[in-house]
């Protein structure tokens, strides 16, 4: 009787051993899963953090050349507005230049047959009355003309014993002399200018034939 006691004891313990390795083995097992999801929520966690964070830097990446783009072209734009300016600047000025010398070269060719005018009265004047007062004052008055024609730019153009020039010059006779060349201008009948470069006035030739 006894041992049947003993040994129910025995079973009774056996089963109370087992039933404790059957919790804790439960127990490990939802640890084990406990741990397992906290690992897989950290992962998700992680994984959310870094996709918004790379959707942050993309944006801020686009966002980024979005301005670069805009920089450039407000530069270009920049660049383009100070090249339009400048050509203004150089085309008005150009404009200028030239309305100016048209009104110079017009006053000139306005002031010209006073000049030759001039030269005419000079040359009628007898010698004996060359050293005239009145002569000496128009002399006067003429060389002074002259001065402020040079320094505006107004040249006479060399006309007798050179080369006939069309540019230069107007040949409105062909006469023959064996002491010049072909071609050279053997006369001057009214004299020429240049205001600069430009012709104001072409010289009136005699040119051998």
């Amino acid at each position: 009787m006894a041992d049947m006691d003993t040994t129910k004891k025995q079973d009774d313990l056996e089963e109370t051993v087992d039933g404790q390795e059957v919790d804790n083995t439960e127990e490990s097992s939802e640890k084990e899963n406990t741990q397992e999801t906290v690992e897989n929520s950290t992962e998700e966690a992680a994984e959310d953090s870094n996709e918004k964070k790379s959707f942050f830097e993309k944006k801020k990446e686009k966002k980024a050349d979005q301005m670069k783009e805009k920089l450039a072209e407000l530069e270009e734009q920049r660049v383009r507005q100070l090249a339009e300016f400048e050509n203004f600047r150089k085309r008005s000025e150009k404009e200028k230049s030239q309305m100016f010398e048209m009104g110079a070269k017009s006053v000139v060719e306005q002031l010209l047959p006073v000049i030759d005018n001039f030269e005419r009265g000079f040359t009628a004047v007898p010698d004996d009355e060359k050293e005239a007062p009145f002569v000496q004052g128009m002399e006067m008055v003429y060389k002074q003309m002259l001065t402020a024609f040079e320094n505006i730019g107004v040249t006479p153009i060399d006309a007798k014993g050179k080369e006939f020039d069309p540019n230069l010059h107007n040949a409105v006779m062909m006469v023959d002399d064996e002491e010049l060349e072909s071609g050279t201008i053997a006369e001057e009948m009214q004299k020429g200018y240049l205001y600069k470069d430009t012709v104001v006035r072409h010289s009136m030739v005699k040119v051998v034939n």
